[in-house]
């Protein structure tokens, strides 16, 4: 082998481990490294984006100079890029979805998915419902998770913010690639739509954009889904439960009697959908004032009561996960998009949600009609 095939066969063995920033695979893999040219110490690589706009070119670009700069006997790389063709865009999406799965499909409803799917729910608004997910979701990924949120609040969508997304998603084909906020995938209404514009949908138009949400976004191997849901229990709540039947219910109240009443009408709506409640978080539980004590501003028990509620309702227990004070920086971590649990991972707030979080994260799942990859031997 001539010096320059070995130089050009260990730059596409160092690319191999560049992964494509938004589908998370090597770029070898994915059929992005259209070629390689050398000559001298001189390195010219093409890369073939998905589409043109990429939003995530520039960090592409970094991560193949810098692996193309570790090989031996390259002393300079230039860059280019170019588009993938029709057909080529078409191939990457069957790579992608496996042959015989150009339909989209739910990923999350297939026998080998091991991910763990959570909609967390509120029977009314104002709980902090969505700062629960968000920060829970952060605390999965900060534990190393591969984690995916979906704002399926369609007409209050505030998860774009509060996760920090600017990024629009990426199509590829009829695929959707989600943009990423501290190594979570986040998909909203509030990235399709300009400005703060209302959503003015009816039912039927909150069920498709869900399903989309499910099955044309482009979701990858996650570990866990996290699912933002708007309060009550209407179209979006009757949705989830068609499309993800096994997704687990989070319930999130404060320790108001009125809000802890409502909340079970939330959670009991598992006894017609039949589908597991994981559990109910008490969010806004007291204020530690400066001398150290605890002020209730909400009341105390609705958390234990929601609890103990549905547990009666549902015939299994349902624990209360969690007790969350009240910590105005999981508001100032919202509107920064910055979560209080990774800005502040000790605080008092922090703390409870990550023992939340880690509740949810080591709950076994069933292996019951899973395929385990086992071969008998006689």
């Amino acid at each position: 082998m001539s010096d320059t095939a070995a130089v050009v066969e260990a730059v596409r063995e160092a690319l191999s481990h560049v992964d494509d920033p938004e589908i998370r695979r090597p770029i070898t893999e994915l059929g992005m490294v259209d070629a390689v040219e050398v000559e001298g110490g001189r390195l010219r690589v093409r890369i073939l984006l998905t589409v043109a706009a990429c939003p995530l070119r520039d960090t592409l670009q970094n991560d193949v100079r810098e692996a193309a700069l570790g090989v031996d006997g390259v002393e300079e790389v230039a860059v280019d890029f170019g588009v993938m063709s029709d057909e080529q865009r078409s191939e990457l999406q069957t790579k992608l979805r496996g042959p015989g799965a150009a339909e989209p499909v739910i990923p999350f409803n297939l026998p080998q998915s091991r991910t763990r799917v959570f909609a967390v729910a509120s029977g009314k608004g104002g709980v902090g419902k969505s700062s629960i997910t968000v920060n829970l979701a952060a605390a999965m990924a900060r534990k190393g998770l591969s984690v995916g949120v979906v704002d399926a609040d369609i007409y209050g969508h505030s998860v774009p913010r509060m996760l920090g997304v600017e990024g629009a998603p990426t199509q590829v084909e009829d695929m959707i690639m989600p943009p990423q906020s501290h190594g979570m995938k986040v998909i909203s209404i509030g990235m399709f739509t300009p400005g703060n514009t209302a959503v003015v949908w009816r039912g039927p138009m909150l069920h498709r954009a869900l399903q989309q949400f499910l099955a044309d976004v482009y979701w990858g191997d996650l570990d866990v889904l996290l699912l933002d849901l708007p309060p009550g229990t209407g179209d979006i709540a009757i949705s989830v439960a068609q499309l993800l039947p096994t997704a687990e219910l989070v319930v999130v109240t404060t320790p108001q009697q009125a809000a802890a009443e409502v909340a079970e009408r939330a959670g009991a709506i598992v006894t017609q959908t039949h589908q597991r409640l994981a559990g109910v978080v008490e969010n806004m539980s007291w204020m530690e004032l400066p001398d150290g004590s605890h002020l209730e501003p909400f009341g105390s028990g609705g958390g234990k009561t929601v609890a103990e509620a549905l547990t009666r309702d549902v015939g299994a227990e349902v624990p209360l996960l969690g007790q969350v004070p009240l910590d105005p920086r999981l508001r100032e971590g919202g509107d920064a998009g910055v979560p209080l649990v990774l800005s502040d991972p000790e605080a008092e707030a922090s703390r409870a949600i990550i023992a939340v979080a880690e509740q949810l994260a080591v709950r076994k799942v069933s292996l019951v009609g899973k395929q385990l990859g086992l071969t008998p031997t006689s």
